[in-house]
């Protein structure tokens, strides 16, 4: 595809919403990973638990408005 041709940009994910829930799955992920190398298996479950919150968190704050092309996203000038 060329650079002169006309696509609509959904924003690749660069929303509130997108962003909200990264960021709690790579923490979740980050210490479930730390807490299985230090033997902890419950803590270990817990980040499993986190990361699908982070999930429901970014569902619940796109139906919120806060994804992209939602009314309350402001999307960035690059």
């Amino acid at each position: 595809m060329s650079t002169t041709e006309t696509h609509d940009d959904l924003g690749h994910g660069h929303s509130p919403a997108a962003w909200t829930a990264v960021i709690i799955m790579l923490v979740a992920f980050a210490l479930g990973t730390v807490f299985f190398w230090l033997d902890q298996p419950w803590l270990v479950v817990a980040c499993g638990v986190l990361l699908v919150i982070g999930l429901i968190v970014g569902w619940i704050m796109k139906r919120a408005g806060y994804g992209v092309g939602g009314d309350k996203y402001q999307p960035k000038g690059h």
